[in-house]
């Protein structure tokens, strides 16, 4: 499981990030001391930082700086300072991203795992893929969730790791479609739902239901 820091002063947005990152599958841990925050950041080896800017005893440039001087781990700085100077110097510090507050949950957690992506690869090739407590092993085609696990066919297969893939964001039918394609039967609008269905059947019985969400007219997310 990846791991995120949380550079953040403000206790109520600290504590949203922190829910919103645990919701799709990574670790969250949030720094409530600032006295010494870049050994902090250094010391615990975390997959991506957020980072704000306006912080205690030394701001979000500054610690950027630093941790450049030792660390190649992603930062994604995440401030109300959402002026264009603000941007470039952030990226001309070593930032991967910028992202202005008030902001999207679901870009934010687009530019997280497109960031995780560039630095670590993509999820889609590793043997398995873990969302929210749920587990896909590519490996034997099987789905586990807490104590259960059931075997998956070859579409189910795809359908789940196509929308683990992208978690958070809606995946259209057209697009699942065109991943099932790649089998050798025959695919239409009514063999995908038919897929849909016993997928969720399938998790449903393992203690995760409702895992994929319908967005009527759009597709299906989790």
């Amino acid at each position: 499981m990846q791991t995120i820091l949380i550079v953040e002063d403000d206790e109520t947005i600290r504590r949203e990030l922190a829910v919103l990152i645990e919701r799709y599958g990574f670790a969250a841990k949030a720094a409530d001391k600032f006295d010494d925050i870049v050994n902090w950041i250094l010391s615990e080896k975390a997959h991506l930082v957020l980072l704000d800017i306006n912080l205690p005893y030394f701001d979000g440039h500054h610690i950027c700086r630093e941790i450049r001087k030792n660390s190649n781990v992603p930062i994604i700085v995440v401030t109300s300072q959402s002026g264009e100077t603000d941007e470039l110097m952030s990226m001309n510090l070593g930032a991967d991203d910028f992202v202005a507050k008030p902001y999207n949950t679901r870009i934010l957690l687009a530019r997280i795992q497109n960031v995780l992506r560039r630095a670590y690869g993509d999820p889609e090739e590793s043997a398995e893929v873990t969302v929210r407590g749920l587990s896909l092993n590519l490996n034997n085609s099987s789905v586990s969730h807490g104590d259960g696990t059931r075997e998956l066919t070859k579409n189910e297969v795809r359908i789940l790791r196509l929308l683990m893939a992208h978690a958070g964001t809606i995946v259209s039918r057209e697009k699942i479609m065109t991943e099932l394609w790649q089998s050798d039967e025959f695919v239409d609008d009514n063999t995908l739902t038919v897929n849909i269905n016993r997928l969720r059947k399938k998790l449903a019985e393992i203690g995760a239901a409702g895992f994929i969400g319908t967005k009527k007219g759009q597709g299906y997310m989790i």
